[in-house]
Order: structure tokens, then sequence, then C-alpha cells
């Protein structure tokens, strides 16, 4: 039986408001409630009727699991842009230690011989099912408000019954934003950000502009959206040009986890997973080695798919994720490689001298140590959220005028339509010269041109084009374009008709590979066209 016992001073300490919509309020956290218990059978159904009636404040459930919100302490302030940016809360999932701690804080567990800490194993025994009705569905802790599905903005901080989101602004002082901001709010915010906050970055051309100010909403609308989005480079040509600013300024809003760039598709696909365990909006792979070409596979499926299912590190069980963060990788003159490329927006920078941090004459001086103060991160989100509400007051109109992009073109349409209805142009328009960033398919545009001036259409065999790369007298045939292994062989003819295989009808250019079965032979033929004359 429980009953209600003593009073502490404080209220709710975590949230101001819970509006999880049930008819019974949870305790509040000053509340200690008596709990009595007896055997084990009884002690389990009574502790499992008071957890599941949030005896515990804060509680939550997550894929079948009581779960709990608890401030992290000891969690020093950011001091540069290129640091992780973790959530105020934690979300913890409840077992035995954790329950027999909360449960010591927030009741009073009695029996006929006075207070007690149910054994280890009864409170293992709660904690195993996974139904439980009186606990709020938790899906995420973000500390930016987003737009709902039905386009009204989360921005009180506090559970969201409508979307299960917990909002936790931490040090950010943000006031209400109107629904329907007025003209000369939506003025003021354009000419901030465009005109201030944005103003001094060297864009390469305008849709470099155009699409951060897309990657920066990204996270915010995604919920109304629910859409993919693309993986997103900011490039430059030279280091101090401000990219690290301008992903920590998506991060520093929306929480942040910065990694390193690995080239193993095992190491990345760990790094994923642990990632995606945390409540973070944005991941970022800050200052990749200059020249990186950016090709994984796994990265390729992540940025494609809703959820993210792997094995659990250290464990046999598979754990599946939702794929809502934001992915960004900076450095100096990158490129992309195999399906990276159609999967890929570029915001890119050119600051055209020769010492880019030596610049001065900004209209924000020192806007690496400008964004990390709360107040000014404040100031930037309100005014986002401000163009984000006009938009929606005018209905949230899409845009017709995008190109394609794949799994990825609601999402462009929604952002276009939310860039054009602020008057800011050329979204996407650097889509095509961003193909010439495609390492791999400029690779394979090179080897079939020169496969095509050696042979023409010629038919054969892998063995025969193979056998046409070993060097002759006058050197190498194919000018050191034929495909080679990562210590610079080339590739075995097993190895070099997969590769062709895996090519065969994909246009490079103005060229194709096409093939067929050999009927003599019984064995795979291959010859490249060109346009003119297929």
């Amino acid at each position: 039986m429980t009953t209600a016992a003593q009073h502490r001073p404080d209220d709710r300490h975590l949230h101001p408001v819970d509006n999880t919509g049930d008819d019974t309020d949870p305790p509040r956290a000053g509340t200690r409630q008596l709990i009595r218990v007896g055997s084990d059978p009884e002690t389990i159904r009574e502790l499992t009727r008071a957890l599941d009636e949030r005896v515990i404040p804060d509680t939550y459930v997550t894929d079948g699991a009581p779960v709990v919100i608890e401030p992290v302490s000891g969690a020093g302030d950011v001091t540069s842009g290129d640091e992780d940016v973790p959530m105020p809360l934690a979300v913890s999932v409840l077992r035995p230690p954790l329950l027999a701690s909360l449960l010591a804080e927030q009741a009073t567990v009695v029996d006929d011989k006075g207070e007690v800490t149910p054994r280890r194993e009864v409170l293992a025994a709660v904690l195993a099912r996974q139904s439980w009705p009186g606990l709020p569905p938790l899906r995420r802790v973000i500390s930016t408000p987003v737009l709902r599905p039905d386009g009204t903005l989360l921005q009180t901080p506090g559970y969201d019954r409508a979307t299960g989101f917990y909002l936790t602004t931490g040090s950010l002082v943000l006031d209400p934003v109107p629904d329907k901001p007025t003209p000369q709010q939506v003025n003021e915010a354009c000419e901030f950000l465009l005109d201030r906050f944005l103003v001094d970055f060297p864009w390469r051309t305008p849709a470099d502009r155009a699409n951060y100010l897309g990657l920066l909403v990204t996270p915010i609308i995604r919920p109304f959206t629910r859409t993919l989005s693309p993986f997103g480079i900011v490039d430059a040509t030279m280091p101090g040009s401000g990219k690290t600013i301008l992903t920590s300024c998506v991060g520093l809003l929306v929480g942040q986890r910065v990694l390193t760039w690995t080239d193993s598709e095992d190491e990345l696909r760990k790094s994923i997973t642990t990632v995606l365990a945390d409540s973070v909006g944005a991941v970022v792979f800050d200052n990749l080695e200059e020249g990186t070409v950016i090709n994984s596979a796994n990265l390729a499926r992540l940025v494609t798919e809703r959820t993210w299912t792997d094995r659990k590190l250290g464990t046999n069980s598979a754990a599946v994720y939702d794929n809502d963060r934001l992915w960004l990788a900076t450095g100096n003159n990158l490129r992309t490689g195999g399906d990276m490329a159609s999967r890929t927006i570029w915001v890119r920078l050119d600051p055209d001298c020769p010492r880019p941090e030596a610049r001065t004459g900004f209209s924000i001086p020192d806007l690496d140590s400008w964004i990390l103060d709360p107040a000014n991160r404040a100031t930037v989100l309100r005014h986002v959220l401000t163009l984000i509400l006009d938009w929606t007051a005018h209905g949230a109109p899409v845009s017709n005028t995008v190109p394609e992009m794949r799994q990825f073109t609601r999402w462009a349409r929604w952002v276009g339509g939310f860039l054009e209805h602020h008057g800011v142009p050329s979204f996407l328009a650097n889509t095509e010269s961003a193909r010439e960033l495609d390492d791999d398919a400029a690779e394979w545009q090179a080897f079939l041109l020169r496969w095509h001036q050696l042979h023409g259409e010629t038919a054969l065999s892998a063995n025969d084009v193979r056998r046409s790369a070993e060097p002759d007298i006058g050197g190498d045939p194919w000018n050191g374009l034929f495909p080679t292994t990562p210590a610079g062989k080339l590739l075995s003819v097993k190895s070099l008709g997969r590769r062709l295989t895996g090519q065969v009808g994909r246009w490079r250019g103005d060229m194709v590979l096409r093939s067929a079965t050999d009927p003599a032979t019984n064995a795979r033929i291959y010859w490249v066209k060109r346009s003119s004359s297929d």
C-alpha cells in the first residue's frame, strides 16, 4: 500500500512543465512516499505499482524500459567550437542500483522491521517487464525548440506529450517566439542573419550560403517535415576560413558530438552506433585531412535510412536507433566518392587570400568566441525561429524548382520553400559544380575514356582488359588510369571483373560500360560506348 508522507521544499526540480495529459499528475519531486512491502512477491507488486505511478519524478519509458532524466554534474562550459556540446540532462535506464538509490531518495520503503532496501534480485524482477502504461513515452531530450508534426512550435521547456520530446534549454534564456511574427520582427531576423551574422563568411557562391541556412534549420523543422537530410560538407580552400564556426553554430544550438574521421569501415560503424545513443542533434567529423575523399558504404547507408541497426558494443544483442541527426564534416579541399556524391550537400568557402585568419573589419568581431556566449546563441536562435514561424504562418510553402535529390527530394522542397519564402536565392544551385568533387566518378570517367581510346567499342573479357594494362616497351599504355589496389598494384582479373560488373550501365559523363555474355566462351565481356554512338 502506498500513501503520502513528509514533504521537501522543491517542486519538480527538472522541468517547469510536464504536459503528459495524464489524469493523475506525477508525485511532487519533494514528496517522500511510504511504500509497505513484505515477501518478495508482495514487494515486486508494490514497487512495480509505485514505479508505474511515478513515485520517482521525471521517469518515463523508452522502448519498454523505464528511464529517468537526471541533471549532469561537472559539465564545464564549452570553450571552443570543435568540442563536444553535451546535453545538460542525461537519460539513464533504470537498473537495480539506480532504482535503489532513487527509491531511497524519493520514498520510504518499509517492512515489519523498519526501513529497508529491497534485494537486487527483487529490483531486477521489477524492471524486467516491458509494459509501463503509467509512464509517458520519451523519444528524445532536445536543447532547441522544434516544429511539431502539426506545425506548432515546441518551445516550453519540459516534457511534451504531443512529440514525446523533453526540451531543456540549458543556459539559453529564450523569450517565447510568437506564432505569427510581425513584418518588423521578420525583417529584423533577416537583416541580422543575412547582413550581420553570415555576411562576412567567404561564400564561394550564393548557393553555399543558402545551403548552409538550409542545414541550420534542418534539425528544428525535421519533426515537422519528417524527411531524411543529406550529409553536409563545409569545405574551404584554406585553413582559417570559418568552417568550424559554421558547424559549431548548429551544434551549440542542438547539441554536438565531434568525431575523428576514419577510413576504417568497421571503426566508423562503431562510432556511428555509439554516437546515436547520445541525445545530440548534430554529429560533426571535424577537420578532415586536406584532400580526404569521403567514400563510405556505412555512411552512405546511414544518411538514407530512418533507423540504424547494429550490435550493441560488447554484447550480442542488436540495438535500433532513430537516425534523426544532422551529419556534417569539415575540411579543406575535400572530395566525395562512391554513393556519397549523390548523398551530399556542399557549403564551400573561398577567402581567396594567403592568410584568412588575419582578416579584419567583421560585422561581429571574434565570431568564434562570440557564438560561445549563451546570450548570443539565444539571439541567433530567436531570429531563426522567427523566420521559421513566419514560414509556417504562411502555410509552410514548398519549392517546386529545386533539383531532384533521390531520397532527399522532399527535404529539398521543404527547405527550398522556406528559403524562397524569405528571398534567399540559389539553394542547391551548386549541385552540378559539386559533381566535379566526386572523386570516384572522375576516376571512372577517366578510366572509361582511356579504355575507349585504346580499344574503341571492342568487347573484351576482364582478362583481356587486365592483360592490356601490363607495361610494355613504350611504358604504361593506360597512363596511370588503370584501377589499382591501395598498395598501387594492378587489380587481379577477379577483382577487376567485380569492379567492372558494379559499373555496368552507369553513365560517367558521356560514356557508359556495357556488358554481355560471350556465347562462345560463356564468359562475361565488356565494352565502352559513348553517347554519340549509343
